[in-house]
C-alpha cells in the first residue's frame, strides 16, 4: 500500500439480516428502509487500497445486500485510476488523504471503512465522524487505547454509528463456538486453546514497523486469539500472563515481535492457553469441558473453516465473512440499530493487548479489573 509517512496523516441479534447473519433475524426491516430511499444501497467508501481491500472487501461488497462500494481513497493515483475503471466509481467518489474530508459533502457515501495501518486509524476515524459518516475500522481499532477513547469520543459528539471490522462474529463456525460455551452446551468451558499464526513475509512492511503496527503478531494475528477465547468463554479474562518467542530473525524482527505465548485467567479458574506467530503456522480454537469438547481448525480463515465437537462435524456452510459483516452493519444504520461489535468491544482489545504486553515485558500477571466490560450476546441455535 502506497501511502505518505505517519507524519503527514497528523452480537448479530441486534443487526443483520438472514443472509447477512445466522441468527435468523429478518431482513424485512432492512429492505423496507431502502425502499423509502428508492432502493438505494448504502454507499461506503474504503480508505486504503492494501491487500485486505483489494482481496476481500472489494470483492465482497460486490456480494452485500444493503450497501455497495462507492467511493475510494488512495494516496496512489495508479491505483486511482485501477479501481475506477474496474468498479466503476465516478470522479466525484475518488479522494487522496489530502482531499478526503470534502467526503462531508458526498450524499453517495454513508459509510467509510478504514482500512489503513494501524496507527493511522484514529485519525482518519476521527476524520470520517467529523464528515458525518458512520464507520466501520479495521482492527485492531488502534495501537493504544488512549487513542481508542479519542475515537470514541468523536462519535459521542456526532452520533454516528462506529464498528469494529471483527468479521467472524458474523461466520456460522464462530457463532456455534459462541453457543457452544456460553450455553454450555457441553458443560462449563474449562480449558481454551486459542492459536493464530502466520509466516510473515516482506509483502507488508508496516506490519514490521512498531509506529504503524504497534506491535507484531499480537494485535494482528494475536487478536483473533484473544476475541476467540473470550467469546468462547463468554467472560473477560481478570489477569493476564505472557511471554514473547525467542526471535530467529534479528533483522526482520528488529521491531516488533516475532511471536509469543499467553495467558488469560478467567474467575471461575479457566484459563485460555493462546499463542500467536509471524514465523509459525497454526489455526485453532478449541474449548474443553469436564465431559466434552469442541474446536475449529481452522479457525480464523477466510475460508475453509471446520468444526467438530466429540459429537462430530459442524455442519455449517462457509460463507462471505466480509459481505456479512458490512451488511449486517449497513443494517444497523439502515434501521438505527447497535452494532454487535462496536468500538467500545475494540477499546476493551486494546487494553488487552496492552495488558498482554505488559506481562510479557515484565513477567509479571498483569490484572485486567479496569479493561471495558464488553461481551458478545448470546447466540441461537442457528438453522
Amino acid at each position: 500500500m502506497a501511502m505518505p509517512g505517519l507524519a503527514t496523516f497528523a452480537g448479530l441479534q441486534a443487526c443483520g439480516n438472514d443472509k447477512s447473519q445466522s441468527s435468523g433475524t429478518s431482513a424485512a426491516d432492512s429492505t423496507a428502509a431502502m425502499a423509502k430511499t428508492g432502493g438505494r444501497k448504502l454507499g461506503l467508501a474504503l480508505v486504503g487500497l492494501g491487500k485486505y481491500s483489494e482481496g476481500q472487501l472489494a470483492p465482497a461488497l460486490q456480494e452485500t445486500q444493503f450497501c455497495k462500494l462507492a467511493g475510494i481513497v488512495t494516496g496512489t493515483p495508479d491505483k486511482a485510476d485501477k479501481w475506477k475503471k474496474k468498479y466503476d466509481i465516478p470522479d466525484a467518489n475518488v479522494y487522496d488523504y489530502k482531499t478526503f474530508d470534502r467526503i462531508a459533502d458526498n450524499p453517495a457515501i454513508d459509510i467509510v471503512y478504514v482500512v489503513l495501518p494501524n496507527a493511522l486509524h484514529p485519525e482518519f476515524v476521527i476524520r470520517a465522524a467529523e464528515a458525518g459518516k458512520h464507520v466501520i475500522c479495521e482492527k485492531p481499532m488502534a495501537t493504544s487505547a488512549a487513542d481508542c477513547q479519542k475515537m470514541l469520543d468523536a462519535f459521542k459528539k456526532t452520533g454516528k454509528k462506529f464498528s469494529i471490522g471483527y468479521r467472524l462474529h458474523f461466520d456460522p463456525f464462530n457463532r456455534e463456538m459462541m453457543r457452544l460455551g456460553q450455553q454450555k452446551v457441553y458443560g462449563a468451558v474449562k480449558k481454551i486453546y486459542a492459536q493464530n499464526g502466520q509466516k510473515e513475509g516482506y509483502d507488508t512492511p508496516w506490519r514490521l514497523n512498531k509506529k504503524l503496527a504497534g506491535g507484531g503478531p499480537l494485535p494482528d494475528v494475536g487478536v483473533y486469539c484473544l476475541q476467540g477465547a473470550i467469546y468462547t468463554k463468554g467472560e473477560i479474562p481478570i489477569a493476564v500472563t505472557a511471554k514473547y518467542h525467542p526471535k530467529t530473525d534479528l533483522e526482520k524482527f528488529k521491531e516488533v515481535e516475532e511471536g509469543m505465548d499467553f495467558q488469560l485467567y478467567f474467575a471461575d479458574g479457566t484459563i485460555a492457553e493462546c499463542r500467536t506467530s509471524y514465523n509459525d503456522k497454526y489455526n485453532l480454537l478449541r474449548g474443553e469441558t469436564d465431559q466434552s469438547w469442541f474446536e475449529l481448525s481452522p479457525a480464523y480463515a477466510y475460508d475453509g473453516l471446520k468444526g467438530q465437537t466429540k459429537a462430530g462435524k459442524m455442519d455449517f456452510e462457509n460463507v462471505n465473512q466480509q459481505a456479512r459483516q458490512m451488511d449486517a452493519f449497513a443494517d444497523c444504520v439502515l434501521n438505527n440499530k447497535e452494532t454487535t461489535v462496536p468500538g467500545e468491544m475494540g477499546m476493551r482489545d486494546v487494553q488487552l493487548l496492552e495488558a498482554i504486553y505488559r506481562a510479557a515485558d515484565t513477567g509479571q500477571k498483569v490484572s485486567t479489573k479496569d479493561v471495558r466490560q464488553v461481551l458478545d450476546p448470546t447466540p441461537k441455535a442457528q438453522v
